[in-house]
């Protein structure tokens, strides 16, 4: 399957020959990494036959209700990656081959099935363009736009996406007002469960976030695709080829004020930190409550979390609220560290007086 649009980093990415997946050098790599352990050879399944008891496989879907779902996608069946030089035979080879792109190919089918009997039931041209069920996978470097392009150098740092035309196309004929928006929803029932990362006591909110809201990058992803920022992925607890609703909206209210808390105290020591992080906020057209999204300053990154936002112009709380082309007022609230330091202090005159 490919696209005339497909160009650059999104046909390297794409192609299913190439199934290496880049994670996110954070510490979020390092969970990915935990849920989607490595097997070694021994543990590929048997490659001399392509049958399979029926009583083995029904155990297995007991065992496992995800086998059922056709939008969920195994990450270890792309493991180990087949090599000659370890294979018994040629044939040996090209069956793992076969076995690991029809994986692929499986959940690619499932979720153009989908969009397919969507666009077919669709009321409207408009609204058959401005949704798809999508498969996703993370933005690197590679999709960085050259210099003079606004969002040159912030890929990681702005809360925009690669999606496929047919959201262009919605644009048009829904007539759109700037700035575009797209909703990045987990679907009950068909993404895969949640990546599982420490709970944040400070940041209650970002446990069970379901849905993201965010901008465009390009429209030059391959049709059932979508790349997204590590920040979002790590939001939405999704896997690289965990399967997503994307959707065009034009509700979203507009910002008043908005409330960050950083991780970093050293933010705001920050010469005139305040215009640091109006600059930056720029590359951001919408925020959604719960996120933490990250800033670079000379060369290092700050993150912060979306503890309160508000929309104009009574404001009340939301959910999701523009900030590109909106009067907001940014507060800081106090920096996590400094909370995670009284909060020690506390533990630690509480155990002394215990003990006394």
């Amino acid at each position: 399957k490919s696209s005339t649009n497909d160009d650059g980093p999104h046909r390297e990415l794409y192609s299913a020959a190439a199934l290496t997946v880049r994670y996110p050098p954070s510490a979020y790599a390092a969970q990915l990494s935990s849920a989607i352990p490595a097997p070694s050879l021994h543990e590929l399944p048997k490659t001399t036959s392509l049958a399979s008891s029926p009583s083995k496989s029904q155990s297995n879907d007991d065992a496992n209700p995800t086998n059922n779902n056709p939008f969920h996608f195994d990450p270890t069946s792309q493991y180990p990656r087949p090599s000659l030089l370890t294979s018994s035979s040629p044939f040996s080879f090209l069956l793992t081959k076969w076995i690991q792109a029809n994986s692929l190919a499986l959940l690619e089918q499932a979720v153009e099935d989908h969009n397919a009997e969507h666009v077919a039931t669709s009321p409207s041209l408009a609204d058959s363009l401005s949704y798809r069920r999508c498969i996703v996978l993370p933005l690197d470097d590679r999709f960085d736009p050259p210099v003079g392009v606004f969002s040159h150098n912030h890929v990681q740092t702005g809360d925009k996406m690669s999606l496929s035309r047919n959201f262009w196309e919605a644009i048009a004929k829904s007539k759109a007002e700037v700035p575009w928006l797209f909703e990045v929803t987990r679907v009950e029932g068909v993404t895969s469960p949640r990546v599982q990362v420490p709970l944040d006591e400070f940041h209650p909110t970002s446990k069970n976030l379901s849905r993201v809201v965010g901008g465009a990058l390009d429209f030059r992803c391959p049709e059932n695709y979508a790349f997204l920022p590590h920040w979002m992925m790590k939001a939405l607890g999704l896997r690289p080829r965990d399967v997503v609703d994307v959707r065009l909206v034009t509700t979203t209210p507009p910002g008043s004020a908005v409330k960050l808390r950083p991780h970093s105290n050293s933010f705001l020591n920050i010469h005139n930190h305040q215009a640091v992080l109006e600059t930056e906020l720029k590359h951001y057209s919408a925020l959604t409550l719960g996120t933490t999204i990250p800033f670079d300053y000379r060369g290092e990154r700050f993150f912060f979390d979306v503890v309160d936002l508000r929309s104009a112009p009574r404001g009340e709380r939301v959910g999701t609220a523009k900030v590109q082309d909106c009067d907001i007022a940014a507060e800081f609230v106090r920096a996590k560290d400094e909370m995670e330091k009284m909060k020690n202090e506390r533990d630690r005159k509480r155990r002394s007086a215990e003990s006394e």
